[in-house]
C-alpha cells in the first residue's frame, strides 16, 4: 500500500472521529438545553396562569365600566 494512501486513510479516520465528537457534544448540549427549558416552563407556568386570570378579570372589569358609561350611570352625582 502506498504511503500517501495510508496518510489519507489516517486523515479520514481522524476527521471522522472529530466530527463524531462534535456531534456527540452537540447532542449533549441539546439534551441539557431541553431539560433547562422544561424546568423553566414548569417554574413559569403558574405565573403565566395567574397573569392570564388577572388579564381576563381586568378585561371583564373594563367591559363593566364601559357598559356603565354607555348606560349613563358613571357613578358621579348629578346636579
Amino acid at each position: 500500500m502506498a504511503p500517501w494512501l495510508v496518510v489519507w486513510f489516517v486523515v479520514g479516520i481522524v476527521s471522522t472521529a472529530a466530527i463524531l465528537a462534535c456531534l456527540l457534544g452537540l447532542l449533549r448540549h441539546l439534551l441539557v438545553l431541553g431539560r433547562t427549558v422544561k424546568r423553566l416552563q414548569e417554574e413559569l407556568q403558574p405565573i403565566a396562569d395567574d397573569l392570564a386570570k388577572e388579564g381576563q378579570r381586568a378585561g371583564t372589569h373594563v367591559g363593566a365600566i364601559g357598559e356603565r358609561r354607555r348606560n349613563g350611570s358613571s357613578g358621579k352625582a348629578r346636579g
